[in-house]
């Protein structure tokens, strides 16, 4: 049997005698099917075709994770180091021995947690990589699991994974979508790693929150609302989102709320109601 990876999302599935019929979390209105129909890949497959994990210092103790080529829908994942151990955050749908050669020279990995299904990737490699690290998925979104692992640990609100590595369930985009707080990031200035439950958008003085990004679909002002009471009580000045480019680099807190502001006037909603 062999453990297929969708190549629209890049989400792993378990292990099967052939390809999987559908996608689920591409047949979802969050996501999509791709043009020209469901298609598979595998890490071997991946392999083949030249795909290699990049890894860049993006700061102090934050090492970015991604795909060269890109894979699915292109994000790369942030192992955050601290003195207590690390964490993966936002999974990517490739590992290689480059990969767990060099992260293991820098601590190796004590926990992974995504903000949502769309960045589970190949999150049960990466987890048996580093001799079956716990996998942090909200209850909420359980149901979305493809390839279930002894290793999956569920929570709910709040968890503090390391000493000063907080996960804060936020919903929106996915009812369990989750940001991580790193209160030791942007040189002790704290830092949000974000991934898509509030997304860093192109002009980085802002961020954005929808039910569906390829699709459109907006979120209620409940929503918008309750996100930002979520992150308000965290101390923070810079904004990793899930891929390279989009990085809030300070400003934290009032960026979030001017964008909620600028998002409920525009769907005709009062930011104070």
């Amino acid at each position: 049997m062999e453990s297929f990876i969708c190549a629209t999302c890049a989400v792993q599935e378990a292990p099967t005698n052939g390809e999987p019929a559908r996608c689920p979390i591409c047949e979802d209105e969050r996501q999509y099917v791709r043009q020209g129909g469901q298609a598979w890949t595998t890490l071997a497959a991946l392999r083949a075709k030249g795909h290699r994990t990049e890894l860049r210092e993006l700061e102090p103790d934050l090492t970015g994770v991604g795909v060269d080529p890109s894979l699915g829908i292109g994000q790369r994942a942030l192992l955050v180091r601290t003195p207590a151990g690390n964490i993966l955050w936002d999974c990517i749908g490739y590992i290689d021995d480059r990969a767990i050669a060099a992260i293991g020279a820098r601590g190796g990995i004590g926990g992974i947690a995504m903000s949502h299904p769309h960045f589970y990737g190949a999150m049960v490699e990466w987890s048996r990589a580093f001799g079956g690290a716990p996998i942090y998925i909200p209850a909420a979104d359980r149901s979305w699991v493809r390839y279930d692992d002894p290793a999956i640990v569920t929570w709910e609100g709040t968890r503090e994974v390391l000493p000063g590595v907080t996960l804060v369930q936020c919903g929106g985009h996915f009812e369990g979508s989750a940001v991580l707080h790193w209160a030791e990031g942007a040189e002790g200035r704290g830092a949000l790693l974000v991934g898509d439950t509030i997304t860093v958008v192109p002009d980085i003085r802002f961020v954005s929150f929808m039910r569906s990004y390829p699709n459109l679909i907006p979120l209620p002002a409940k929503e918008i609302r309750r996100i930002v009471e979520r992150v308000r009580p965290y101390r923070f000045d810079r904004i990793y989102g899930g891929w390279w480019d989009r990085v809030v680099p300070a400003g934290g807190i009032k960026a979030i709320e001017r964008s909620a502001s600028r998002y409920l006037r525009w769907i005709g909603a009062d930011a104070r109601d």
